[in-house]
């Protein structure tokens, strides 16, 4: 009797391992550069000084607020040497408050002592905080002084910190593009680093928004009687204000006080 042959047993089947697809990569948030805004400048020499300094470092946000000798200045195109772009897409303001409008966050540059109360920082740390806030989607801008005394109080007043340059104390002074050239080169040297986490929801006040809410609670003030002696009213509203631009409000908080004032005043 022949043997029937040997039937081989069926492989196992496999089941193919799935495909993963690897999640997108979201590509980090442009970072929008600080805009450096000149403070009432009296030499055009000195504008175009700084507009070539911002742009050896990639700046090119300039703003410039009641330039002494007008606008345009050839002067300053003269001594910009190749950075003439900065100085055609600068854009002009009659005052300050005006400069500041779509800002959420302010640094003011300085060398002297202040009365005011406000975070002081070196240029580095503060182009480090700068950038961080600018990777957030918040907008910053630099504050800069006229040449002969730098910036007046009710300038300083209006920004959320300081910065001040370690210099030798008997000789302080920098011109104003020395100034321009040294914050610019902490931008760009801090392009690698970040000092702290800004959340991207934190929806900081613009500085219209804080300068109406001054405006709101410095009426009122008036109309109690807050500001006396009559003679010391300039230096209490200056505090006041001082107080507001420091503790960084978000719309929400602006949003609160405005209406807790209005309730206290419809309680009366």
């Amino acid at each position: 009797m022949s043997e029937k042959p040997e039937i081989p047993a069926p492989s196992p089947v496999t089941t193919p391992a799935p495909v993963t697809t690897p999640a997108p990569v979201t590509p980090p948030a442009p970072v929008t550069s600080p805009a450096f805004v000149l403070v009432r400048p009296q030499m055009g020499e000195n504008i175009g000084a700084a507009a070539r300094a911002m742009l050896n470092f990639g700046l090119d946000r300039m703003r410039i607020v009641g330039p002494r000798d007008g606008w345009p200045n050839p002067k300053a195109v003269a001594m910009a040497s190749g950075a003439g772009r900065v100085l055609d897409a600068a854009q002009i303001y009659d005052d300050l408050p005006a400069a500041l409008a779509d800002c959420e966050y302010v640094f003011a540059t300085t060398a002297r002592s202040r009365e005011l109360a406000k975070p002081v920082l070196s240029p580095e740390r503060a182009m480090a905080e700068a950038r961080a806030l600018s990777r957030a989607g918040k907008r910053v801008a630099v504050l800069f002084g006229p040449e002969r005394a730098g910036l007046e109080n009710d300038d300083v007043a209006r920004a959320n910190a300081i910065i001040t340059v370690p210099v030798n104390p008997e000789f302080a002074s920098l011109n104003l593009g020395q100034s321009v050239l040294l914050t610019a080169y902490e931008w760009r040297r801090s392009g690698g680093e970040v000092v702290h986490e800004v959340k991207a929801n934190t929806d900081f006040a613009s500085q219209v928004e804080v300068e109406k809410l001054a405006d709101h609670y410095e009426q009122r003030l008036e109309e109690a009687g807050f500001f006396y002696p009559e003679t010391k009213a300039p230096g209490m509203k200056q505090v006041l204000r001082n107080m507001w631009t420091r503790l960084e409000l978000t719309r929400s908080d602006v949003q609160r006080l405005h209406g807790l004032l209005r309730q206290l005043l419809r309680d009366r």
